[in-house]
């Protein structure tokens, strides 16, 4: 099939295949879960990026430094994470992942008494080390829990859960950081401890739930055995690398600058309005991975994701002109079309790397780090020109994206 809407799985399991449906539903929802988890801290961290700005007063250069924080941890965590999973399992990175994960949260509470943006900065890292942790177990686990053929669909299907989390962060944010009539972090403290605590419950579910463990088959798939060359020499994989970077530098400073774009260009929109618009986004962000999923059985995935990275690049365009309501909108839009972007490039990426694919979804973890670097390039370009100018970033960085979907997927 064109586009590489098909996958030959180099992956089998401990158990007899006559009965893989019935062993991986399952895991396979209890997996998901996890996806949600991540979905919701990154939900909240483009709300606290403007929170911070006007309760410890910083600018919003500065406070993008909490992305490069969080994106970051990716970085300096993806590697030790794949190798810790080579050597013990993913049943055991999972659990490392959501105790960091709780670490960071509950670590949020003597930061905010202390009224210091560094000790939030390095909370964050340690939760977001967490979250890489999890993201390099979840994203190639759930490819293979199923059959070959829709990996990218079931991908994308748990990836909505992600969305699930993206939107109710800035929900839970708006009201309660903004909409709770005080001018402190009582508020923020509050939440972390309860999604620290909620992140303790669920590891200990997953402790007490037997996985079933996926090992790589090298025997399965005659040009898979044959194919001895290194993990780099995979164009498709490089590719994927780079397009990933680009793709997680342009959703990140997207949503980065996002409140502070919808106040100054929508007349009379306050953070609280702004950033339920921005859940507004993450609804259309949701329901784009449902469309997706569903549009991935008529259109081949990386076609779609071109078409999906070319209608960002107009929009982009559009709300770089600064005209209201109007560029809102389109701001807004542009979720709906990165909603597909993520699952869609780490599964291209990945397909038949055989042996080396928990070490190659590890560097596209790891390539989450351009997530880090653009936000802080949109607060000096917003610092020097103008918020709507700065959104200029993201879609060079669209542009990238449309590439590998049109031809830089394609394997050698």
């Amino acid at each position: 099939m064109a586009g590489g809407a098909v996958s030959n799985s180099t992956y089998t399991s401990s158990p007899s295949s006559g009965k893989q449906a019935g062993n991986y539903l399952f895991p396979f929802i209890l997996v998901t879960s996890l996806f949600f988890l991540w979905g919701l801290a990154y939900g909240l961290l483009d709300v606290l990026n403007k929170h911070f700005q006007e309760v410890l007063n910083i600018t919003p250069k500065r406070s993008t430094l909490l992305q490069g924080a969080y994106f970051g941890a990716y970085f300096v965590m993806a590697l030790p994470a794949g190798m810790f999973m080579n050597k013990f399992g993913y049943k055991k990175g999972i659990i490392m992942g959501l105790l960091l994960y709780a670490a960071g949260a509950f670590l949020f509470y003597p930061a905010a008494r202390a009224l210091n943006f560094d000790f939030f900065l390095l909370s964050l890292f340690i939760l977001a080390c967490g979250l890489a942790c999890l993201e390099t177990a979840a994203n190639p686990y759930v490819t293979v829990l199923g059959p070959k053929e829709s990996s990218e669909q079931r991908l994308n299907l748990s990836q909505c859960f992600n969305g699930l989390g993206s939107f109710l962060g800035p929900v839970i944010g708006g009201a309660l950081f903004f909409g709770s009539g005080k001018d402190d972090l009582t508020t923020v403290q509050l939440t972390y401890i309860v999604i620290g605590l909620v992140v303790l419950l669920i590891a200990g579910f997953f402790w007490r739930t037997k996985l079933p463990e996926i090992k790589e088959a090298e025997v399965e798939g005659e040009a898979v055995l044959k194919d001895e060359r290194p993990l780099f020499a995979h164009k498709h994989f490089v590719g994927g690398v780079v397009a990933q970077f680009f793709y997680v530098a342009a959703q990140v400073g997207v949503g980065a600058l996002f409140i502070n774009y919808a106040t100054e260009y929508w007349h009379g929109t306050s953070n609280e309005k702004a950033a339920y618009l921005l859940s507004a986004g993450m609804v259309l962000f949701l329901a784009g991975r449902f469309v997706g999923t569903a549009l991935m059985r008529k259109i081949a995935p990386n076609k779609l994701l071109a078409i999906y990275a070319f209608v960002n690049v107009l929009l982009c365009a559009f709300v770089m002109t600064g005209s209201g309501a109007a560029s809102v909108y389109a701001l807004i839009a542009v979720f709906f079309f990165m909603s597909i972007m993520f699952p869609t490039i780490f599964a291209l990426g990945v397909k038949d790397l055989g042996k080396h694919t928990k070490k190659g979804a590890s560097f596209i973890v790891m390539s989450i780090v351009g997530g880090a670097s653009v936000p802080y390039l949109m607060g000096v370009v917003t610092e020097k020109y103008s918020t709507a100018i700065s959104y200029g970033i993201p879609m060079l960085c669209f542009v990238v994206v449309f590439y590998y979907g049109w031809r830089g997927y394609k394997r050698n």
